[in-house]
């Protein structure tokens, strides 16, 4: 019982240390609308609209990317508290000098 009672203390506090990993999601979507000044697109998925987070690699290209062409977005999911935050994005319709961008640069 003791032992049993020690591997259940110690399974707790690893599950406490160890950090959750974050899980990646991918959004085929229209781009509503682009914020430059929070640095977020809204997006729209099974009818919800929500914003993604632009990383800072990201920010010089958000302009490229068009007003309601189809983009699929990469994001990792942070948690209810942080919008996603994209990863990268591939434009499946609509004209852009940023058809592809894949975490530091756009091709």
């Amino acid at each position: 019982m003791k032992l049993l009672n020690f591997s259940l203390s110690l399974f707790l506090l690893t599950i406490a240390i160890v950090p959750a990993f974050a899980e990646d999601r991918s959004f085929y979507s229209p781009v509503i609308y682009i914020d430059k000044e929070k640095s977020q697109i809204l997006i729209s998925t099974s009818a919800t609209v929500f914003y993604i987070e632009v990383p800072d690699a990201a920010k010089p290209h958000m302009d490229k990317l068009p007003i309601s062409s189809l983009v699929d977005f990469v994001v990792e999911m942070r948690g209810e508290d942080k919008p996603p935050l994209i990863k990268t994005w591939k434009v499946k319709s609509g004209e852009s000098t940023c058809m592809y961008f894949n975490g530091t640069e756009c091709k």
